[in-house]
């Protein structure tokens, strides 16, 4: 028997405070076992909840994460899995490219698929396993189609391309193992500043946020064979923030007119489709709730305005547990006590799976939370698994995968997103399409020293042109060398800069490293014209509003570093247009469209 941690008993002195309050009679009915089985319920879920203790059902409710790497049976990492799936009963996986608290590369899609299987087959239940896919599967998964964010849909216009990322990535991540997508994103971005949604969102414009919103449900739920889970999320909106919730809770000031007529219309339309299910977010909005409790353990927020005012029947599931906004203020066992009580049927990566199941146990013996409440919770997130086929089958056809994932259409279509998203800001005097490619210097700033950044668009770059400087700089680099590779600028008739600037958990900012703003500035002051490429951000023209000109791709993605090349070379029309503003220097939906005016390079030989 495992005993309570010094949190749980926190909890449980919570409980014991506020069961004096309930009536002794009432008290014997909600620590009743469960009742007969509900009618209105699918047969497979009353089956299911028959066999379930109290645990078990509390269990189900709690999702943990997995590197889908494949580990040593002999590892501790590997015995945890064991236990928290075969001895706890945890309901489901959550796919992260962090195993025991250092990143790692993503897994292939067979080495995936194959230690879903292996956990699949130690569950008592099937496992509901979920993953981001903000990108597609790509975001977690290598060799699957690579599709850049979702502020480059908005900017190139067509939410059928959006369905169609939708299709592609339902085939893709049930291919792999995958049942629950969490996306879309149906945060609007209108605040400059946000660290931590950016070019996660489809921009800041609510109606045309709704319908790529729309348009990725449509397309996700088009194909009854490939049937997933869709998500949208931060609920109540993430976009008017300007802390990254990874490091503490970000508060949203705005009133309940503004918050009707922006933040929550995307929402309501992703409920208007039948959305599975929807994301909390970890940020007070006092306007919905003035204690100023983060959404995420807000009942106000979850139960009366999400279940009741907006209708919404599908799963609630949390934002990760472990982020800095809930476990700096609340602790792990009260946050998942809290959550549930708020309305949430889904804990997220608590910091201790075990631990937030004790607790919640805990509160439900001790009439903190009904029976009751936590059976509505599980009932959901068995009717989610009996959507998806698991009732039928939990495994994934190792030798499937092939014909499904990376296809060349899929590939080629997410390449046209690209081109199409590339928007031209500024051209004074004329820079695109490159004067004298030959002449000009490449420079490439990487967000790090371990990515790939760069490695597209200087293969492109030297197809078309074999003797020109390209040189990728990573902020690891000492000043010096920087500084050198600033000297050799020089020596060209123009500059270059493409910056990969995008969001990342924990980071707290979206700029560039102050060694490369350095930099950026030297080259803007010399007397040589500077085009500036954003590889992400289209706000990174606020820091540097001297250049020449300002190209943005909106995505750091291998597909957007080709765009960027071809648009450079006039090799393609650019079209894209802005879906969110840049403060005194860009409006929403500007863009200076261009024409192709040359041919691209012969395709390269076939391997």
């Amino acid at each position: 028997m495992n005993r309570p941690s010094r949190r749980d008993d926190c909890t449980s002195a919570r409980a014991f405070a506020l069961i004096r309050l309930v009536p002794p009679i009432l008290l014997a009915v909600l620590l009743t076992s469960a009742a007969a089985p509900d009618r209105s319920l699918p047969k497979g879920v009353n089956r299911w909840m028959k066999s379930l203790s109290l645990r078990d059902k509390v269990a189900q409710l709690v999702m943990i994460p997995f590197s889908g790497r494949s580990i040593s049976t002999q590892t501790r990492e590997y015995r945890k899995f064991v236990h928290l799936i075969r001895d706890v009963h945890v309901g489901g996986l959550i796919l992260v490219n962090v195993a025991q608290g250092r990143l790692t590369s993503r897994p292939e899609p067979h080495e995936l698929a194959a230690f879903v299987n292996r956990l699949q087959r130690m569950s008592k239940l099937p496992l509901l396993v979920a993953g981001d896919f903000e990108r597609g599967a790509s975001m977690r998964v290598s060799d699957t189609t690579v599709f850049p964010h979702a502020m480059a849909f908005a900017a190139a216009g067509d939410p059928s391309l959006t369905r169609y990322e939708g299709e592609v990535t339902a085939r893709e991540a049930r291919a792999v193992g995958v049942q629950w997508l969490f996306y879309p994103d149906a945060d609007v971005n209108n605040n400059p500043d946000n660290p931590i949604i950016n070019i996660r969102s489809f921009g800041e414009n609510p109606q045309v946020v709704s319908r790529h919103v729309q348009a990725f449900i449509e397309g996700a739920g088009s194909d009854r064979h490939h049937r997933v889970l869709t998500t949208a999320k931060h609920f109540p909106g993430h976009g008017d923030t300007a802390t990254d919730t990874h490091l503490g809770l970000a508060t949203i000031t705005a009133d309940r007119q503004r918050l009707d007529e922006v933040e929550l219309v995307p929402f309501r339309a992703a409920i208007s489709k039948d959305v599975d299910a929807v994301m909390t977010a970890h940020i007070s909005v006092p306007a919905l709730d003035p204690s100023g409790a983060p959404a995420t353990l807000s009942a106000p927020i979850l139960t009366k305005l999400l279940r009741e005012e907006m209708g919404f029947r599908g799963l609630i599931v949390t934002d990760a547990m472990d982020m800095g906004a809930i476990v700096k203020a609340f602790g792990d066992a009260d946050a998942s006590v809290r959550a549930v009580e708020a309305g949430a049927d889904v804990i997220l990566m608590p910091p201790d799976a075990e631990t937030a199941v004790n607790a919640v146990v805990a509160a439900v013996r001790h009439g903190l939370i009904s029976q009751k409440r936590i059976e509505q919770s599980v009932a959901r997130v068995l009717a989610a698994k009996l959507k998806v086929g698991l009732d039928r089958g939990r495994l994934v056809d190792l030798e499937g995968i092939d014909d499904v994932v990376n296809a060349p259409e899929a590939n080629d279509r997410a390449q046209e997103v690209a081109d199409r998203a590339v928007t031209l800001i500024r051209n004074e005097p004329a820079q695109i399409p490159l004067r004298a490619p030959a002449k000009t210097c490449f420079f490439l700033l990487a967000e790090n020293h371990y990515s790939n950044e760069g490695l597209a668009f200087t293969q492109e770059i030297h197809r078309r042109s074999p003797d020109a400087l390209v040189l990728t700089l990573d902020p690891s680099l000492p000043d010096a060398a920087i500084d050198v590779a600033t000297q050799r600028a020089a020596f060209c008739d123009a500059t270059a800069v493409g910056a990969f600037v995008s969001v990342a958990a924990a980071r707290g900012n979206v700029t560039l490293p102050a060694a490369f703003a350095k930099m950026l500035d030297t080259l803007i002051g010399s007397a040589k014209p500077v085009t500036l490429i954003s590889l992400g951000t289209p706000y990174l023209l606020r820091d540097f509003p001297k250049v020449a000109a300002y190209l943005t791709t909106y995505s750091t993605v291998p597909p957007s570093e080709v765009a960027a090349v071809k648009a450079l070379f006039g090799e393609m029309p650019i079209g894209g247009r802005l879906p969110v503003t840049i403060p005194g220097l860009a409006q929403y939906g500007d863009g200076i469209q261009l024409p192709q005016t040359a041919a691209g390079p012969p395709a390269p030989p076939v391997k």
